[in-house]
């Protein structure tokens, strides 16, 4: 039973990191906070469906073709929409406020066209559901496969980040806006590759968790919520924040439905959320400002 709970916990717990730090990189460098990102996560849940049933590719097969393509669709939206709204703002704070009121619209468009496309039923297919004996609990093959593309995604991730000349680019834009031009640094160029790179790890999210639940149009919103959770857990800008975050709040969740009661999951995750930010409102990873 604790394994099999702990096995569950860190599966849920993978899939928030990859969303949250999606999300992260987004509002940290390109300061946007993106209210359609859970919907990105449900078109690629589609998208590798349609992949898996039509053309029988295998959702690793599929990550090779959803991920490029949520890099580019994401690209294409930041330069036709995000773009007007930064080269109009006056400060941040004005540009995290136009950006929640423009892609609070565009979760809407999403979710339309997903609606239209494939109704409003929940969608899903089986691969590798196959039982898999882990230290004498039996758990699904494909909830083990997610959890390890989530980590190994996630870490890749940070470690680009935090070791290359590109990726740190990337972070002196989020630490230091304000002075990345006097280097060098094209401002607008960078935002636009995180809020890029934001749209392929949401694509990578959604393809993860096709594998092993169901979904339907509808529910990227919760994706969104979660991100938004787990990002303020570990400290806006944050991936290693992002991480650990997700990774604590699908443990949380998963342990609390377990032994105490499934309906204080919502009640558990929000409690350490307040207590947080009550705490320590930066966040685990958080710089003070």
């Amino acid at each position: 039973m604790l394994i099999d709970t702990l096995i569950t916990g860190l599966v849920a717990g993978g899939t928030y990191a990859l969303v949250a730090m999606g999300l992260t990189i987004q509002f940290g460098i390109s300061r946007i906070m993106n209210l359609a990102h859970g919907d990105t996560i449900i078109a690629a849940c589609f998208a590798s469906f349609i992949l898996f049933s039509v053309f029988g590719l295998s959702p690793i097969l599929a990550l090779m073709i959803v991920v490029p393509a949520g890099y580019v669709l994401s690209d294409a939206i930041y330069r036709l929409i995000m773009r007007p709204l930064v080269a109009r703002a006056p400060n941040a704070g004005a540009l995290e406020v136009d950006s929640i009121l423009v892609t609070f619209g565009l979760l809407f468009v999403i979710q339309g066209v997903l609606l239209v496309a494939f109704g409003g039923n929940y969608t899903g297919y089986t691969f590798l559901n196959t039982p898999v004996d882990l230290f004498g609990t039996i758990v699904a093959a494909n909830r083990l496969l997610a959890l390890f593309l989530a980590l190994v995604f996630g870490i890749t991730l940070i470690f680009v980040l935090s070791r290359t000349r590109w990726g740190m680019t990337l972070r002196a834009v989020s630490i230091a806006p304000e002075n990345a031009p006097l280097v060098g640094i094209d401002i607008n160029r960078a935002a636009r590759t995180a809020f890029a790179l934001g749209g392929a790890l949401a694509a990578t999210a959604g393809v993860v968790v096709s594998m092993y639940q169901t979904f339907t149009a509808t529910i990227g919103v919760i994706f969104t919520m979660k991100a938004l959770i787990v990002v303020i857990l570990g400290g806006k800008g944050s991936l290693t924040g992002a991480l650990i975050g997700g990774l604590l709040l699908g443990l949380v969740e998963t342990f609390v439905a377990a032994y105490i009661d499934p309906g204080l999951t919502l009640a558990a995750t929000y409690t350490i959320f307040l207590l947080l930010l009550i705490l320590r409102p930066t966040g685990f990873f958080g710089q003070a400002g």
